[in-house]
């Protein structure tokens, strides 16, 4: 079902970092935004609402920054070339970006579970997860999310807010994190774990 989601950019924006990647952001910002067929652009100031075949979301961006829609593309301007509203520009473009993307195609990360015995379900709108705990783990798909279990050693979450999206599948891992020593626990797709060796391996070098 499309769905509608408003948020701020600010966390974005303290997540990024002040003075962090400020050319590289500054050269992103300088990108129009094209705009697909199918995807309706409303500006109301600083607050923007984009809606597409997947839903709709709604953000709020900093009022320093000029957001304008020119034909099929959204533009961003800056009013200076300070080195704050440099890389607001670029964060403020990929939000946005992000936002198109996400109306359209949506967003999704990829979960492998590696462990004996280890396994994962989904039933209705739960994932039901065997972690090695005497206890089954329960996640729940919400209105922002979407789980999928293609087999048992995977879990897809997918949505149309790519910043809830990693948010949700990093807190599916911390059910259980790859433990050093076998690997054993949830992990990203293609994520590396780095092994230690456990004592066993120690006394038999010593």
């Amino acid at each position: 079902a499309p769905q509608g989601r408003k948020t701020s950019a600010a966390k974005c924006w303290r997540s990024f970092g002040k003075g962090r990647g400020t050319a590289i952001m500054s050269r992103i910002g300088r990108k129009p935004i094209n705009i697909p067929a199918g995807v309706e652009v409303k500006i109301n100031g600083s607050e923007v609402t984009v809606k597409g075949p997947k839903g709709s979301l709604t953000q709020s961006f900093s009022p320093k920054m000029n957001i304008a829609q020119e034909g099929a593309e959204i533009l961003v301007t800056r009013p200076n070339d300070e080195k704050e509203n440099r890389s607001l520009h670029g964060l403020t473009r990929t939000l946005l970006n992000n936002m198109v993307v996400g109306v359209t195609e949506g967003f999704s990360k990829t979960l492998e579970v590696q462990g004996v015995g280890y396994r994962v379900q989904k039933q209705g709108k739960d994932l039901v997860m065997n972690l090695g705990y005497s206890h089954q783990v329960v996640v729940s798909e919400n209105e922002d999310i979407k789980i999928e279990s293609p087999n048992a050693n995977t879990i897809v979450i997918s949505g149309i807010d790519k910043q809830k999206v990693g948010q949700f599948a990093a807190e599916v891992r911390e059910k259980r994190p790859p433990e050093p020593y076998k690997g054993k626990g949830i992990r990203y797709e293609g994520e590396y774990v780095r092994h230690k060796e456990g004592k066993a391996g120690k006394g038999a070098k010593g």
